[in-house]
């Protein structure tokens, strides 16, 4: 058995590679959906069609757990498949099976607060209020999931997010870096607008964006901090496991990496990203719901 760990391109290899350091042992099975990339302009029900039948090519193969490194796939699609169809998959593939997003750890890393936690209600005015940037796809941004689920839990942070409609395809195609930095300082300078000054902390909440984390430091005042969200899942992911010793993550080591797209060499932004040479199969299932859109 294996993880898999899903994304609509090769942004999700800053999950994956954070996952398998931390799980050097564990057996990994990526998958970038790029014949469909960007999911974020996308309509909600195409993003849950396209996310479940990642997810389903990926128990196909033999994950037991399936990582979406994807924001806009955990924001839209991730509550729909936990509820209505992960059931079904486990009483179809006779094995215990899941799928986990990665905004719940994201949000728990910014709030330092677990998920069950709600905050009191009290009235008054707040002295200082912590304000976090959020840098995400249209999609991921609509949603207003980062806004919400965190001031369920602190009413002192103030969340903004900024969507960047081109930044993820930019990267996918290999812009030149000159390109991606005057993307990055231009949504850097609308948000620090919109709020009147630089946020206190942010978050890459499009896992393209850790990719280029260097840009973002950069245009950034020196001491705002990213909030790293690959580490956020990762360690959650641990301890996930530890709660779950019937999700098998396999012990081999192995690494595979597939897409719905053009199979070959990934670009060399993604190698040099990834430390080494890095190449992509073609996804081994054609599934029906892979041409539907």
């Amino acid at each position: 058995m294996a993880i898999g760990v899903f994304d609509s391109g090769v942004g999700g290899l800053s999950v994956h590679r954070a996952l398998t350091e931390a799980l050097p042992q564990a057996d990994f099975l990526f998958l970038a959906d790029q014949a469909h990339v960007p999911y974020g302009g996308r309509p909600g029900e195409e993003i849950v069609a396209l996310t479940r039948n990642g997810c389903e090519i990926l128990f196909q193969n033999g994950a037991d757990l399936v990582i979406l490194a994807c924001n806009t796939a955990s924001a839209i699609a991730l509550r729909r498949l936990q509820q209505t169809w992960i059931p079904d998959v486990r009483r179809r593939l006779g094995r215990p099976v899941n799928v986990l997003g990665i905004i719940v750890p994201t949000i728990e890393a910014a709030t330092g607060l677990p998920w069950e936690h709600e905050a009191e209600r009290r009235g008054g005015r707040i002295e200082k209020l912590d304000v976090i940037g959020v840098f995400s796809t249209p999609g991921t941004a609509a949603s207003r999931v980062y806004e919400i689920e965190i001031d369920k839990r602190r009413q002192d942070v103030a969340v903004f997010s900024e969507p960047c409609p081109d930044l993820a395809r930019l990267i996918e195609e290999a812009a030149p870096r000159a390109r991606l930095e005057a993307e990055v300082k231009g949504h850097v300078a609308a948000l620090s607008r919109r709020i009147g000054r630089a946020p206190d902390r942010a978050i890459l909440g499009c896992t393209h964006y850790a990719i280029i984390d260097d840009l973002f430091q950069a245009a950034l005042p020196r001491a705002t901090p990213l909030i790293h969200q690959p580490k956020a899942v990762a360690d959650s992911l641990s301890l996930y496991l530890a709660r779950h010793p019937e999700l098998n993550p396999g012990h081999s080591g192995r690494r595979d990496f597939y897409t719905t797209g053009s199979p070959g060499p990934a670009t060399p932004l993604l190698t040099a990203f990834w430390g080494g040479p890095l190449a992509f199969a073609a996804c081994p299932v054609n599934s029906s719901a892979a041409n539907r859109f």
